[in-house]
């Protein structure tokens, strides 16, 4: 098992903030922010798919995070999230 440092990039804050604002089950858009970084934590290469430029996707509703892997400093960026 491989640990990463899982690190939201500002944009991506702000984004899971608007998300949170605006709907009407707040709870749910927690819980799946703090299962984000607890899943990602953990073998983070091998989580959700991969997608354009290196990227990879995962979906964890009701948000669908986007994020970068970085191998050599075990970190993970957080650099979108969007409503699933």
């Amino acid at each position: 098992m491989t640990r990463y440092t899982v690190v939201w990039h500002d944009d991506a804050q702000n984004q899971l903030a608007e998300i949170w604002l605006n709907t009407t089950d707040r709870q749910s858009v927690t819980l799946a922010a703090n299962a984000t970084d607890r899943r990602l934590a953990d073998d983070a290469d091998t989580k959700g798919v991969a997608v354009e430029g290196g990227l990879r996707q995962v979906v964890l509703p009701p948000l669908r995070l986007l994020f970068a892997v970085s191998e050599g400093d075990r970190t993970v960026r957080i650099l979108d999230v969007s409503s699933a």
